[in-house]
């Protein structure tokens, strides 16, 4: 059954669809490279896969370089961000106006909303950078470690910290998983949100220490078996260190740390770290990550995670065997930098498989980034009026699931992690209506959040517009992971962009477009304008448009 087939079945059918599918392997490829057609359909899957969206322009530049040097560019290009979240709240206790960023600021006031203030102004700002994203993978591995390595604005309650983290995970998100770990556990925003700063000698906190193993590092599935000494003696690892509120940065305080030796359990080989004092007790902490990541089910944990995130939700025995095993040695041979395990993936055979292409459906944020860089939707230039804007998209994400900076728990999102529905959490009653109310609106006159679709600048991006077979053909290719039946297409074209003329009435397009282009009068404007609404608004509207 394929995805589109899947979507139209009822919730208990569907269900009971998953169920069947897994008693099944859905493919046998694995990571050989792929060798096949890098045409159009698998272009545009690469960069739904590993950006948000795919322009036209995005599609001739990786055609262009072929699927191998096309990965490369998208796996190997790191990006500064030069923008920041801007006061966009007005009042200010720490003095900063108008307009002016906030990320270096004296600590906001315990007391007060100044903080809470500042939460829109950033999850804001990091729309824009999804939306601004250049031709690299960075901005969906950013999103992809923030459901990782999960922090939440409402339990951290200092935007600065949220942001420092940000760009932490930023420039650490292609480079190597063990660096990145050790960056993690000492960064002030998870040192707050799961209470490492408060852990000290005379009541360790196990809280970060149970999580750097059962959603972090190890997992919890079936071939993890870390115990709960082994949680105490990371809580005792990690005693000591603190956060400076004006520096932002972290510190180890040796007369709070745990001096004493530490043992594991003998999932981790019965190994023991001598205890430090003074200074050195800082040094523990590389042992430990020494003492993790020497168990090979970390590269294995990691690599489902990613698969489930890039690839698809199920991992049956094939896949596990084919794909997850010699992707996770990848990683442990190369000691964990990511870029060799990633380009092996997005090389392989099973990447391109029919099977997993138009297979996963868009999380919130995909949805609305993604809509918004295909049809290449302009902001206000004026820093309020692009705030609302962006505000305004990042609140409808958050009602459709999806809160940047707030995820609802330290697992992250349920739809990247909750079986047996994975990504089909995203969709339902609720959801998908408010899905077509952006999408509608976006392309109606009146916009959404006062930013909307131009229909005609995106048209005339098409190969040939004045020719209504190769348009539908060409709007379909950027738009949607699954092919329309012949007979859809030509229902497409008939009643929509002929308005009911005889099939073979293709001038009657042809003619109008040719007259808008000729003489931009308001007239001839309308006449083609009004069907590509309508044309677009019907394709967003149809469950193919949910798909990557």
């Amino acid at each position: 059954m394929d995805r589109r087939q899947f979507l139209t079945l009822p919730a208990n059918r569907q269900q009971a669809a998953v169920k069947a599918e897994k008693t099944a392997f859905r493919t046998e490829s694995g990571l050989t490279a792929y060798t096949g057609e890098f045409g159009t359909a698998q272009a545009v899957h690469l960069l739904k896969r590993a950006m948000f969206g795919s322009t036209p322009e995005d599609i001739a530049w990786a055609k262009g370089l072929g699927m191998d040097a096309a990965v490369d560019a998208l796996i190997d290009t790191v990006n500064t961000v030069t923008t920041q979240p801007l006061n966009t709240y007005g009042e200010d206790e720490t003095g900063i106006a108008p307009g002016a960023t906030w990320v270096n600021s004296a600590p906001p006031p315990e007391e007060g909303d100044l903080d809470r203030m500042r939460w829109s102004s950033y999850k804001a700002w990091w729309l824009k950078v999804m939306i601004d994203q250049s031709r690299s993978i960075q901005e969906k591995m950013v999103l992809f470690w923030h459901n990782h390595f999960v922090t939440e604005m409402d339990m951290v309650n200092d935007s600065r910290y949220i942001y420092k983290y940000n760009t932490m995970l930023r420039a650490n998100a292609t480079g190597n998983f063990k660096v990145l770990t050790k960056a993690v556990t000492l960064d002030p925003a998870m040192l707050r949100y799961l209470n490492g700063y408060l852990n000290g000698k005379e009541s360790p906190d196990e809280n970060y220490g149970r999580e750097l193993h059962e959603l972090f590092t190890v997992g919890k599935g079936p071939d993890s078996a870390y115990t709960e000494e082994d949680v105490r003696a990371t809580a005792q690892v990690l005693t000591g260190y603190r956060i400076n509120p004006v520096t932002m940065e972290s510190y180890f305080e040796s007369t709070q740390h745990v001096i004493t030796n530490k043992e594991f359990s003998s999932f981790y080989n019965t190994r023991k770290i001598t205890g430090k004092t003074g200074a050195a007790g800082a040094t523990e902490l590389d042992d430990l990550l020494d003492i993790i990541f020497d168990q090979q089910e970390v590269s294995k944990f990691i690599s489902r995670k990613l698969y489930r995130f890039f690839v698809y939700y199920l991992i049956d025995d094939a896949v596990e065997q084919n794909v997850i095993t010699p992707m996770a040695q990848i990683l442990r041979d190369n000691n964990y930098e990511l870029k060799p395990a990633l380009k092996a993936l997005f090389k392989s055979e099973h990447f391109f498989d029919p099977l997993n292409m138009s297979a996963l459906i868009k999380s919130p944020v995909e949805f609305a980034v993604g809509m918004v860089r295909e049809f290449d939707i302009e902001f206000p230039t004026e820093y309020m009026a692009a705030h609302e804007s962006l505000d305004t998209i990042r609140n409808h994400c958050a009602n459709m699931l999806q809160d940047l900076g707030d995820p609802p728990q330290v697992a992250g999102w349920e739809a990247y992690h909750q079986a047996p529905q994975y990504h089909e959490i995203w969709i339902n009653t609720d959801t998908l209506p408010k899905r077509n109310l952006m999408s509608d609106s976006m392309i109606s006159t009146g916009g959404f959040g006062n930013v909307k679709i131009d229909p005609l600048a995106f048209t005339q991006k098409l190969s040939d517009p004045s020719n209504p077979v190769t348009l539908i053909q060409d709007a379909l290719d950027i738009l949607y992971r699954i092919e329309l039946s012949d007979t859809s297409k030509a229902r497409l074209k008939n009643f929509i962009l002929l308005s009911g003329q005889s099939p073979d009435s293709d001038y009657y397009w042809t003619d109008a477009w040719n007259a808008w282009i000729s003489s931009p009068t308001p007239a001839n404007r309308s006449i083609v304008e009004n069907r590509l609404q309508t044309l677009y608004k019907y394709l967003m509207n149809l469950s193919e448009y949910q798909l990557a």
